[in-house]
């Protein structure tokens, strides 16, 4: 079912996945969350690892927060990336200090369901599922339409 302010793409192969973390990379700023939705292996560390990368503007080891929870890297705006699977429950989010970084940093967070009542009310939401012929993603973002029109135009369904 399609959201209101949702758009959708078709993404074939794992590099596709990857060009996408790097489009979105330079239109994220500082009080931005990425929301990434998605199953084990859907490819949610290797899109963050890419915008990652491409806002250092450089190769960097960007290990997957799964076991560390958050991993934070200095661009030129901060960026946090968070894997919140092995949280339990969302008083938990407080003591990562994820709720400061989403006013001053660029927040990019995997397995979003475990915020809770901290999820932030602007954030963009990116789902990745599996197709037999590679990803689909949908990416929700009613408070940012530019987003979205640029989205749908450079990465058609």
């Amino acid at each position: 079912m399609m959201q209101p302010g949702s758009v959708f793409a078709h993404l074939p192969s794992e590099e596709h996945t990857a060009e996408l973390g790097r489009w979105l990379a330079p239109r994220l700023k500082a009080g931005d969350c990425l929301l990434l939705d998605g199953a084990i292996g859907a490819g949610k560390s290797h899109l963050a690892r890419a915008l990652i990368r491409t806002r250092l503007g450089r190769m960097e080891d960007v290990p997957s927060p799964t076991f560390t929870l958050v991993q934070t890297y200095q661009a030129d705006v901060e960026i946090w990336h968070a894997d919140l699977y092995r949280l339990s429950h969302p008083d938990e989010v407080a003591e990562l200090g994820l709720e400061d970084a989403f006013s001053q940093a660029i927040c990019l967070i995997e397995w979003p369901n475990r915020l809770g009542a901290s999820l932030p009310p602007n954030a963009i939401r990116l789902k990745l599922s599996t197709q037999s012929d590679g990803r689909r993603v949908e990416l929700t973002a009613p408070d940012h339409p530019e987003l979205l029109v640029e989205f749908a135009q450079s990465w058609p369904e």
